[in-house]
């Protein structure tokens, strides 16, 4: 289909554009903007057009892409040990080495800021807000970037390119959110924070193109989510 690469290049692009227009411009480029309703609502509503685009590409273009084949397990002891290794690694390197140091020192109040502007900033309401993105959200992903962004580029380069473009796309939303949280940073936090996130994209690309099945990279997504949450716990709560 001659539309599909620009449909392709936009949703490459627009994860980006849209962290930047959010945490940069309408936010001011900081974390502790409050930035009210509108702002919120355009977060929202990038939100819904990011991942609702490959469906209606789907429903609208290439309906036959939507047969269900079946549930597959293939890859979930992989996607397991892989999401565990990384939650361990990222719990010994914040626990021994970054909590305390200047390099998550404007971290806390930064999210403190963000999670009393959407209303989540007690623990409760922090834990239901980190499920719901451990889960929901890094599904949402997986189909997003995994199924159609990797799946689809597949078809015009090759798998590794494919795995390559896809997971530093994957990383570019990233590196704004991270440039935000560390200010100054960008050397010793934003870099290789963002280069582990490309790392872990690829894995997960790699993974559902061996098994063909989301349901691997979903749960090593999952599991690396809530490591994350359970330090960003850490910083909003006990810092």
């Amino acid at each position: 289909m001659k539309r599909e690469p620009l449909v392709l290049t936009f949703a490459i692009v627009f994860p980006t554009a849209m962290a930047w227009l959010y945490f940069v411009v309408l936010s001011g480029g900081s974390a502790e903007t409050t930035s009210g309703p509108i702002v919120r609502a355009v977060y929202a509503l990038g939100k819904l057009i990011q991942f609702g685009l490959p469906f209606a590409w789907l429903a609208c273009v290439d309906r036959p892409a939507l047969r269900w084949s079946g549930p597959t397990t293939r890859g979930l002891g992989a996607g397991a040990i892989f999401g565990l290794a990384v939650a361990a690694l990222a719990a010994i390197m914040y626990l021994g080495l970054l909590a305390g140091s200047p390099a998550l020192s404007a971290a806390p109040e930064a999210i403190r800021a963000k999670l009393a502007e959407f209303d989540v900033a007690t623990p409760r309401r922090f834990w239901l807000l980190a499920t719901f993105l451990a889960v929901v959200n890094s599904l949402l992903e997986e189909v997003y970037w995994r199924w159609f962004v990797f799946g689809r580029l597949r078809r015009y380069v090759s798998v590794a390119t494919a795995i390559v473009m896809s997971s530093l796309a994957f990383m570019g939303h990233h590196v704004i959110v991270l440039w935000v949280y560390f200010p100054g940073r960008f050397a010793a936090a934003v870099v290789p924070f963002s280069l582990a996130i490309a790392f872990g994209g690829a894995v997960w690309a790699w993974l559902y193109h061996r098994t063909g099945s989301l349901l691997g990279p979903w749960l090593s997504h999952a599991i690396v989510d809530f490591a994350v949450m359970a330090i960003g716990y850490d910083l909003a709560f006990r810092r």
